[in-house]
């Protein structure tokens, strides 16, 4: 048997009061898609940062072909042929594609830099991965999913033999992941080991050969994926049974609270609406549909062109975020980390941000004490996993930050909360309890309205599903009716309409 291109033994990292990871030994082999799964907090991070030299093991060694990588760092595993993409894409998005790719390595021509000679490398590049991208477009011009492209175009260019890929599909259309599982195959072809991390286990299974499981900072357990399923794989990360993926509610229908009539944008056209309170009330349709532009425009984020909103039966008018809060309208977006959180600012700070106006005495002076007890309230209701409320929120797993959020608008008391791809990014134990909290507010009497990506998570957790594309409104699916053949023939059915 070929030994293995890269192995991590017996490693350990210590943090002050944290175990990161714990005598972890592990290989990976050359032509092999390996995936690490775990939730989020099991020391899968910790681990990439190892390999790539960000951060130095506390004992343990890192070997390459055979030999121990002494002061590693990310320069020197880079010019081993190790390279990792992340979720967040590390490019310069006013700069070119063939900029990007050979960034600080620019080929140069009688002292100066060759753009034509640097282009046409870059096109040879691009070719390996079989796709169509103009190397001088600049990179803020192409989609997410072209983007994560130019990442890889930049690892191949150099001589890449381990390549990290960390939540690749996050922010994909379907569209887009399938050509980057394409890719993906083209590259393990080629002898490539792919590190491949993700919390969608339908990707794990469609496309990787083997999978570990962290937990805790412990290796668990490695597999060949065809001798596992999905039940497996999550006891072992969780360390117990999740037996129902989406909890049981029943729903209890109340009053109508929220209507949109006819609203309009650049982007939206005609959309008209009803939610009521009790309900958890669906959105779905391909990416660029209309739903999260929907959203924002309830929200006040986006500038409405025409259309109405009434609450509780009377016309209101909702301009900007300030106008949705004041009549108990909450956004948890999609993107949180740009749009929901302050993430240099301590969770304390986060929770109580909107509710400040409140805590603040006569002097216009917030009431320490009183901050702190109220927040303290909510970190403890929704569980929220933090050493103290005043840990930046930056620091705390997807699954917690969003629960940040949460606490916040809780504290402000809001009516109607709109949770725009609520478990992206998050690990299969912290969904549970993102569903479990979305499901007590339903009971509670709060208007759920719940747009996301995941079918069966869309139609788990939906009383009610109205279908989108094209920026309207092309259909509304009762719970009895809700299943993805019908979201799917909705939608297409909407957009050969269109054409």
């Amino acid at each position: 048997m070929e030994q293995n291109i890269l192995e991590l033994k017996h490693i350990t990292k210590l943090y002050p009061g944290v175990v990161a990871l714990d005598d972890v030994s592990l290989g990976f082999a050359r032509g092999e898609v390996h995936a690490i799964v775990g939730e989020n907090g099991a020391g899968k991070s910790t681990f990439i940062k190892v390999i790539t030299g960000a951060i130095q093991p506390t004992s343990g060694e890192v070997v390459f072909e055979g030999r121990a990588i002494e002061d590693n760092s990310p320069q020197k595993s880079m010019g081993l042929g190790i390279t990792a993409i992340y979720q967040e894409l590390n490019l310069l998005k006013h700069l070119s594609v063939a900029e990007n790719i050979y960034y600080n390595r620019y080929r140069k021509k009688h002292g100066m830099i060759d753009f034509r000679g640097m282009e046409s490398d870059a096109s040879k590049v691009i070719a390996r991965l079989g796709v169509k991208i103009d190397p001088k477009v600049l990179v803020k011009e192409l989609s997410v999913g072209y983007q994560q492209l130019v990442e890889i175009a930049k690892a191949l260019s150099q001589d890449v033999k381990v390549m990290i890929m960390d939540e690749p599909s996050a922010a994909l259309t379907n569209n887009e992941l399938e050509y980057l599982f394409e890719i993906v195959r083209t590259l393990k072809k080629e002898g490539m080991a792919i590190l491949y991390i993700s919390h969608r286990m339908e990707e794990i299974f469609e496309l990787c050969d083997k999978v570990s499981v962290f937990r805790d900072g412990h290796y668990i357990q490695t597999m060949d994926v065809k001798d596992t399923n999905q039940e497996e794989l999550i006891r072992l990360m969780v360390n117990r049974e999740l037996k129902d993926t989406f909890p049981e509610f029943i729903s209890h229908r109340g009053e109508k609270v929220l209507e949109v009539k006819h609203l309009s944008t650049e982007l939206l056209r005609d959309v008209s609406f009803s939610a009521y309170r009790g309900e958890r009330l669906g959105f779905a349709g391909l990416v660029g549909a209309g739903r999260t532009e929907t959203a924002r425009a309830v929200y006040g984020a986006d500038r409405t062109l025409e259309g109405e909103i009434w609450i509780q039966g009377q016309r209101v008018k909702i301009q900007t975020p300030e106008d949705a809060i004041r009549h108990k309208i909450a956004l948890i977006p999609e993107d949180r980390k740009q749009q929901g959180l302050f993430l240099n600012m301590s969770v304390k700070d986060n929770i109580s941000f909107a509710y400040a106006p409140h805590l603040t005495n006569s002097l216009g002076i917030i009431k320490g004490k009183k901050e702190e007890e109220i927040c303290r309230q909510q970190i403890t209701k929704l569980t929220v996993k933090t050493p103290s409320d005043r840990q930046l929120v930056k620091n705390l797993s997807g699954g917690n930050q969003q629960k940040v959020i949460l606490g916040k608008w809780l504290l402000m008391n809001c009516d109607i909360l709109i949770f725009d791809e609520p478990t992206r990014g998050i690990d299969v134990g912290a969904k549970q309890e993102i569903y479990e909290l979305i499901n007590q507010l339903a009971s509670q009497g709060k208007v759920v309205i719940l747009i996301s990506s995941e079918l069966p998570e869309l139609i788990g957790m939906s009383d009610r599903v109205i279908v989108m594309a094209e920026g309207r409104i092309s259909g509304e699916l009762e719970k009895e009716e809700i299943n993805q053949e019908k979201i799917l023939e909705l939608a297409s059915k909407a957009q050969e309409v269109s054409r």
